[in-house]
This record gives structure tokens, sequence and C-alpha cells, in this order.
């Protein structure tokens, strides 16, 4: 039997992080996406991995020592702390934050080495929000600036790109990577909303697109196809970053764009195309927001198959 295309990456670790009853932000979601990826028979054409623990040196690369010091001392033994009003650690949120980010770089040796075409890591605790210093927005440590940096820094890439089609703006990863020319950062996400940045003055190497909310897949197609595209083509990336957040979807209530399954296969043909052309079609996906169940399940399972070639 060939290589699987795709692999894919998670680990049970992810599913122990728990903010307590009712935060959206919960663990069945991974088991939204597996049970969506059975039914729809794509599980079977992904090669699984489990996710290692990001080491000190990788998260080391984004975030300084007194903070991964921090967070470290922060995890409880029993019950829920609260780092903001959003983002809390339960005592099995520090090994699944350092699954999330070393599932990054994990995909990123896994590709980059030519085991496979491309990866996605279906991880808990989501990263974007994180920035240098900071957790918030459900997020604790930066997994795609991770598993980019370790791409840059350990491998030794010159030009890599991230897509963040979150709902929300990727504040975090923006912040890591303003004014750094080896990484190119295209956004859409809704405005003016959490975590209201993103407007203001972006760095030549972010290519940021605000829509308004009730946009629906005609305003989110032609901000792809008008301003990330033609970036990305001049970017030229060596490899191709994904923050996937399906929260832009109209059955997801935690916000009010109106994107339909449909859109994300289409989005990931746009990103496919740029990874072909310009990267040997190197992709590395990560999952972040996306908190209606069979909506998050079905819109990943659309992801999947574009880049399995399903």
């Amino acid at each position: 039997m060939a290589t699987a295309a795709t692999a894919f990456i998670s680990h049970a670790d992810c599913s122990r992080h728990d903010m307590g009853a009712q935060h959206p932000e919960c663990p069945e979601r991974l088991a939204a996406i597996d049970d969506a990826l059975i039914a729809g028979r794509i599980a079977d054409f992904l090669a699984p991995y489990d996710a290692p623990r990001a080491s000190d040196e990788q998260l080391l690369r984004v975030h300084p020592r007194p903070y991964v010091e921090a967070i470290q001392s922060a995890a409880p033994s029993h019950g829920i702390v609260h780092l903001d009003p959003d983002t809390a650690m339960s005592p099995g949120t520090l090994d699944a934050a350092l699954r999330a980010a070393g599932a990054g770089v994990l995909a990123t040796d896994l590709v980059l080495g030519g085991k496979h075409a491309n990866a996605f890591c279906s991880v808990r605790p989501p990263g974007h929000h994180a920035t240098r210093t900071r957790a918030m927005g459900f997020c604790i440590f930066n997994n795609i600036a991770v598993a980019a940096k370790h791409a840059i820094e350990h491998h030794g890439l010159e030009r890599v790109a991230i897509v963040d089609f979150d709902v929300h703006h990727g504040n975090g990863t923006e912040a890591i990577f303003a004014d750094d020319p080896r990484v190119l950062m295209v956004n859409t996400f809704q405005h003016p909303f959490y975590p209201y940045s993103g407007t203001e003055d972006p760095a030549p190497n972010m290519v940021n697109v605000p829509l308004p909310a009730g946009t629906g897949s005609e305003g989110f197609r032609k901000a792809v196809a008008e301003a990330w595209m033609p970036a990305l083509a001049a970017f030229a990336p060596q490899m191709v970053f994904v923050s996937a957040g399906f929260d832009a979807h109209v059955e997801d209530d935690m916000a009010m764009l109106r994107l339909v399954d449909a859109d994300y296969a289409w989005v990931t043909e746009q990103v496919k195309r740029v990874a072909e052309r310009f990267a040997r079609g190197r992709i590395v996906s990560m999952l972040e927001g996306g908190y209606a169940l069979s909506a998050l399940g079905r819109s990943v399972a659309q992801h999947l198959r574009v880049l399995g070639g399903l």
C-alpha cells in the first residue's frame, strides 16, 4: 500500500485538557473530528501519529523562559486555575499544551523529511492567540509559531507562509512574526470582534483582511482570491503552515460569519495550489477554533479530503 499523503497527528492527552463545564473549547471537539473522519471513510487514508511533547528548546524559540516556567508552575494538581477570563488550566492541561506544540514540530519534520506530503494536527489547546508572554483566547503556547520557527531555525528554511482562516484574528502569531522577512502571514477574520486587533497599521509581512459580521462564502472567497493569493505568489514560500480554525462556519454561534462546509474545501484547494507551485506541496495544518461540533467535524473532513487528494 502506498504511503498516505497526509499525516494525522494527535494524542489522547489533548482530550485531558478541561477548562470547566460549558466551556466551548471542550474535549468533545477532538472526538467530533475523529467521528467525522471515520464516518466519511477518510481516517483509513491518513497516517496516524502520536504527538510528542515539545521540548524547552522548541518552545524557547517563541516564548521566553520565564513564560514557559510560569506556565509549568501554574499547572494545578487538582481543580482549575485561570490564566485569563477565557483560558484555564486543569491537571491535564500542561501535557496537552506540550503535545499540541510538539505535534507541529513532528508534522514539520515528517513533511520536510519527505515522509508525507502534508500533515494535520488535531490538537488542543489551540495556539494562535498566545503571544510570546501571554496566554489568552483559549491558547497557551503558540503552536503554529513553534512549528514555523522549527522549520526556519532547525531546518533552515528562508521563507514560510502562515495562512489563518479562523474567525478570530491570529493576534499572537502576528505579534511574534511582525516584521520578520522570513514569514508572510495572511489572515481573514471577523471584525470588529475578539481580540479586536489586526486592522491598525499591520507590518508589511502581514496581509490582514477584516470581514464584517454576516460575511458568507462570496466575501470570504473574494478576500482569499484578491488579497491572499497575489501576496503568497509574490512571496513564493518554501512551506505553508495553516492555522485551521473552523469557527467562521454558519452553524458556529461563537461568531457571526457564514461559511459553509464547501468553503473549507475551497480554501484548502487554494492553499494546496500555492504549496504545489512553490513549496513542493509541503503543508502543515494545525487545528485552532471551531466549536459547533457537527460543523467542526464536517469541515475538518473537507479540509482533509483536499489535503489527502481523496
